[in-house]
């Protein structure tokens, strides 16, 4: 299954965290699957907030980028759409609160697990979670918002 990521359209795929444009960004991928979206991504040794640990920065970003997709991938769901085969609606952030629940170890792979916990037409509300070495580490809490027209190339 092709990334809803990968299905952004152009002019919105510059991200730092997710956009496959942005040369020196994350490339978060994040796929659908029956209901919630999944991603992995793992940190490098410059992620890190003191030795052995992940910079909490960097989940805030993984989150705000997983969030969206999975806004974008509920909301074409309950259009009848088919997120990760037709074309992904951009979404951005009007609130993201993060919880720190553990500290998060630098090494294992880092599993994003998202679900839309409520879809309306211009606002999905996501709750997710991040793990390391199957340790929940953070959960987040993210209020999402079709993007505005004004924020495509050449408005």
């Amino acid at each position: 299954m092709t990334s809803l990521q990968a299905l952004y359209p152009d002019d919105f795929a510059h991200c730092h965290g997710c956009g496959r444009l942005n040369a020196q960004g994350l490339h978060l991928e994040s796929e659908w699957r029956d209901g919630e979206t999944v991603a992995r991504f793992t940190p490098s040794p410059q992620h890190i907030a003191l030795p052995g640990f992940v910079y909490g920065g960097l989940l805030a970003s993984l989150a705000d980028c997983h969030a969206m997709a999975t806004a974008a991938a509920a909301s074409m769901a309950a259009a009848g759409e088919v997120p990760g085969r037709d074309p992904t609606p951009r979404f951005v952030t009007a609130s993201l609160h993060v919880d720190y629940l553990r500290p998060t170890p630098l090494g294992p792979v880092l599993e994003l697990r998202g679900r839309a916990v409520e879809v309306k037409e211009r606002k999905v509300v996501v709750e997710l979670t991040i793990s390391a070495a199957g340790s929940e580490c953070a959960k987040a809490r993210v209020i999402a918002v079709r993007a505005p027209a004004s924020m495509r190339a050449g408005a």
